[in-house]
């Protein structure tokens, strides 16, 4: 299989940089970090990419036995890696990708030698002793919208995803990237995502971590940013100057600088 016309694997930069691997969350694509990009090409070696069922990737190659689970998404990241024989590469992973790239550091670590993690969230469900930022009945509900109307789904949830309600311009975008997702293929992606429980692979990370947090976020709330910061070992948590799920789009200076600090001090 060709695995960088099935994930629609686009390279760029500095190709004697180190690369830098960036991956969209649920309901976008590579399109979304147009606005980080600029801030790497000169120095790094940019791989952007989609997921099956995302973006231009190759649909026939979804299946939902194997993107029933964060593993068949990582799977993805893995044989991308190895496709373009990239080694020590750092993973940045928007919303469920950051816990994707904890799957795929794990599963293949000569591969990816860093993590950065954009609003991440490896649990979205409240738990005993720990706030996720929606009960199990809220999650339900979300589903059963989704899956009922996918596109109305989309119109109402991505502005609030997105946040900054002074911008619409921004959940404008947000809703044309969701509706541009096959319904079928996001319900999948959807349950995969909002059904997740990663708590425990946060414990095996042993790469350098950045942790980024937006000051307001519906989908990952500040408690989910501590606990993901207190959970891997070393790693480092940063408060953007930023409100909304989507730092990369709303806020990419702030983003982008965090992003390239990080960068210009691993070894």
């Amino acid at each position: 299989m060709d695995i960088e016309r099935r994930n629609n694997v686009t390279v760029t930069g500095n190709p004697r940089g180190r690369a830098v691997v960036l991956a969209h969350g649920f309901g976008c694509d590579q399109n979304m970090w147009r606005l980080t990009v600029p801030a790497l090409v000169e120095d790094y070696r940019v791989v952007l990419f989609d997921y099956v069922g995302s973006g231009r990737s190759d649909l026939s190659a979804f299946t939902e036995d194997r993107y029933a689970s964060l593993d068949g998404y990582a799977q993805d990241v893995v044989e991308v890696c190895e496709a373009l024989d990239l080694r020590d590469a750092v993973f940045v992973g928007h919303s469920v990708s950051a816990m994707i790239g904890v799957l795929a550091a794990g599963t293949a670590p000569e591969r990816l030698g860093a993590l950065v993690m954009v609003a991440p969230s490896p649990r979205y469900i409240d738990d005993d002793g720990y706030r996720g930022g929606f009960s199990a009945e809220d999650i339900d509900e979300l589903l059963v919208s989704l899956e009922s109307n996918y596109l109305g789904w989309s119109a109402a949830m991505a502005p609030v995803i997105m946040g900054n309600a002074d911008r619409p311009e921004l959940g404008e975008e947000l809703k044309n990237s969701f509706c541009a997702t096959d319904p079928d293929m996001a319900r999948v992606f959807a349950r995969t995502t909002f059904l997740s429980d990663s708590r425990d692979d946060l414990k095996a990370v042993t790469v350098p971590t950045l942790v980024l947090e937006c000051t307001q976020d519906v989908i990952a709330p500040r408690e989910v940013g501590a606990f993901v910061h207190r959970t891997i070992p070393g790693s480092k948590l940063v408060t953007l100057d930023a409100t909304g799920h989507c730092p990369h789009l709303s806020a990419p200076e702030a983003t982008n600088e965090a992003i390239t600090d990080f960068l210009a001090h691993l070894r």
